[in-house]
């Protein structure tokens, strides 16, 4: 089976990354941009048993930091 795991900033944590990049799009010429925030996809194949949650425990013990960012599973 195959998942995808959105991994994003929770709301009110700085992003350095996002601004850098809002940044360069405005030195760009690209000045319509009004915000970035920067995260991350991680595309993963696994066993079709697999458990939700096995999936989940993955999630939060090694792919995303919980404590600062939120995650999203979609199964492609």
């Amino acid at each position: 089976m195959k998942l995808k795991v959105y991994v994003t900033l929770k709301p009110g944590v700085l992003d350095p990354q996002g601004r850098a990049i809002h940044h360069a799009l405005g030195s760009l010429g690209f000045d319509g941009v009004q915000d970035v925030r920067q995260g991350k996809l991680i595309e993963l194949e696994v066993a079709d048993d697999t458990d939700d949650a096995a999936i989940e425990s993955m999630c939060r013990k090694l792919l995303a930091n919980t404590v600062i960012e939120n995650y999203r599973i979609e199964r492609a």
